[in-house]
């Protein structure tokens, strides 16, 4: 029996490693789905429940595995529902290759049904490479391409191919003209190593530095050994962009954690304060959280150039490997023989470290959300595997959620979308069958679509060696940073009519799956609700019933934002009284480090 188009693609994914395919069946791909049939289900077709859901668990294997993700949808609505989790790794910097379906060829330009300009639809999303095959000789130089620019540039790239062309016999490409042949699948990443005399420069910019600054985001991952080194011999503290949050151990007493909106305030004071600043592997966008301009000198080590120098004034820029570039830079380093400056930012460590705690522990009606995740801290296996959703959600885990050993942890960083941390937490799961994922969301994204894919989560918890799966679900009612942001920007009450969550049991909808459903609806509870569920012989939801009104105050918050929720207060906000009591009780740990309230 011929080899159809539709059997190549798979072949040729499965000599490139790819294990599953995330995505969700339709006509415009029948061609692909049968040859998943003919091929025994090699690579594995990973049913989501929406395409949306299929391509943000691509993102969670690629960003949790480093390998290509890879996710399949039909022609129109399909290749539709699939960019806003394109748009997740495109904005994350993350390998993913999309493979949609169109409409036949010879009904293209006639206003056919399911037609879409597909081309123009993916342009943006895809374009470090977009491709529509339209004959078979176009394969596989297409396909390899198409997961050689993913993995090089980091980022999405789509195939878009007609559905009758899937069923097609497959022709390779001959050696003439105007065809393309492809060489093997494989792929070694170069070690980019910088220019030595600015290597030189960047020394010497560093070493006469008497408060020395880090930031490091996710392009440091894989040289955290190294940026740890260069702290010690510049008695430099250690901050973390959100992307870059599980790089380096916050046990280390100068990981000063989480910069930004959601950041801490050591973080805060570090950036404040230092006379010098080396940024690794982070496009971290505020530079208002950065040192003012003109007050410290800085160095940007990126192995892309072309994000690199364009968030601070950088006076020398490494366009190479972080960890090839460091381990350059270490013979050079000679940092200042007074330590003060690092003393001061351990005793600022350990103390804000004192200060969550005491705020996690406050009373609230009826759970204290920051509690939630800073009980998961002190319970978290050193192999987990953490994804958080967008929302106030984000805030705890910022701020609370403390890396250890060989943990691993993302979200949705730039795009900052609602939805990812089930997915996320799938695509974690396939990528590391063997070790333990926890989604972090709230009840605003778990009722967008979490609970749909609890039931992929069903589906598939059979295959995974260790079968914990654990999704903790914020119950509070509320989209709540959307209303937080409406106090602290515009001054305005809560509107319940756009905030307001229906109530439903997020626990009971779990059990009626087949899954574990644990409710919380007390402080007491929490503790042996997390043993539970790390403990379960299968996938869990820990439905958590919190207090909306805990509020995620920057720990830098300005007049300005402060008199903004006291108009809002003013205005009449639905639960004025306790929102203020809360609010005075969690800032005042931070004022009376001594002491709870």
């Amino acid at each position: 029996m011929a080899e159809s188009v539709g059997d190549h693609i798979l072949r040729r994914l499965r000599e490139w490693g790819v294990e599953q395919v995330f995505g969700y069946p339709g006509d415009g791909i029948n061609g692909i789905i049968a040859a998943f049939g003919r091929a025994g289900d090699r690579p594995r077709f990973i049913q989501a429940r929406h395409e949306e859901m299929a391509a943000f668990e691509a993102v969670g294997y690629a960003k949790f595995s480093g390998r290509v993700g890879v996710c399949t949808a039909t022609s129109g609505p399909g290749a539709i529902h699939l960019l806003n989790g394109l748009y997740d790794a495109k904005l994350d910097h993350v390998p993913v290759v999309a493979i949609v379906g169109q409409t036949e060829r010879s009904a293209m330009g006639g206003a056919y049904q399911q037609e879409v300009d597909l081309q123009a639809l993916f342009k943006d999303v895809a374009s470090d490479y977009l491709v529509e095959v339209n004959v078979p000789e176009q394969l596989p130089n297409a396909l390899d391409r198409a997961i050689r620019t993913a993995l090089t540039r980091r980022a999405p790239t789509a195939l878009i191919i007609p559905s009758d062309l899937q069923t097609e016999d497959h022709t390779p490409p001959a050696h003439a003209f105007k065809q393309v042949p492809s060489s093997p699948p494989g792929l070694v990443a170069p070690r980019l190593v910088p220019d030595e005399a600015e290597v030189l420069r960047a020394a010497e910019v560093l070493n006469a530095g008497q408060r020395v600054a880090i930031l490091v985001g996710q392009g440091a991952r894989g040289a955290a050994a190294e940026v740890e080194q260069v702290a010690d011999i510049l008695g430099a503290g250690v901050a973390k962009a959100l992307l870059g949050k599980d790089v380096l151990s916050d046990d280390l007493p100068f990981v000063t954690g989480a910069i930004g909106l959601l950041g801490t305030r050591p973080s805060y004071e570090l950036m404040r304060d230092c006379d010098t600043l080396l940024i690794v592997g982070s496009n971290f966008p505020y530079s208002q959280f950065l040192p003012e301009f003109g007050k410290a000198r800085a160095v940007h080590i990126d192995i892309d150039g072309a994000m690199i120098g364009m968030r601070y004034p950088t006076e020398v820029n490494l366009v190479g490997d972080a960890r090839t570039s460091l381990q350059a830079l270490l013979p050079l380093l000679s940092g200042p023989t007074d330590r003060a400056w690092r003393e001061k930012i351990e005793e600022n460590v350990a103390r804000w470290w004192r200060t969550m705690e005491r705020q996690a522990m406050l009373d609230a009606k009826p759970v204290n959300p920051m509690r939630i995740v800073w009980e998961l801290s002190e319970r978290l296996p050193l192999n987990a595997i953490v994804a958080a959703d967008s929302g106030s959600v984000a805030n705890w885990y910022a701020r609370h959620l403390r890396i250890r050993g060989d943990v691993r942890a993302s979200l949705s960083g730039t795009l900052a979308t609602m939805g990812p941390a089930v997915p996320y937490a799938i695509g974690a799961k396939f990528a590391h069958p063997d070790r333990p994922a926890i989604a972090l969301t709230g009840d605003g994204a778990m009722q967008m679509n979490g609970m749909a894919e609890l039931l992929t989560v069903a589906r598939y918890a059979g295959r995974w060696s260790d079968p914990r799966l654990v999704v903790c679900v914020l119950h509070n009612n509320d989209l709540n940073q959307v209303t937080w942001e409406l106090r602290a920007m515009g001054g305005a009450p809560k509107f319940e009519e756009s905030q307001t969550l229906p109530e439903v049991s997020y626990a009971d909808f779990a059990r009626g799956v087949g899954l574990e459903g644990i409710t919380v609806t007390s402080p007491e509870e929490l503790g042996p609700a997390w043993d539970r569920a790390l403990a379960a012989d299968r996938p869990a939801v820990l439905d958590v019933h919190c207090d909306p009104e805990v509020p995620p105050i920057p720990p830098h918050a300005s007049f300005e934002q402060a008199e903004s929720v006291v108009q809002a207060v003013l205005k009449g906000d639905p639960d004025a009284v306790h929102l203020v009591v809360q609010g005075a009780k969690t800032k005042l740990q931070e004022m009376l480090p001594g002491r709870r309230t």
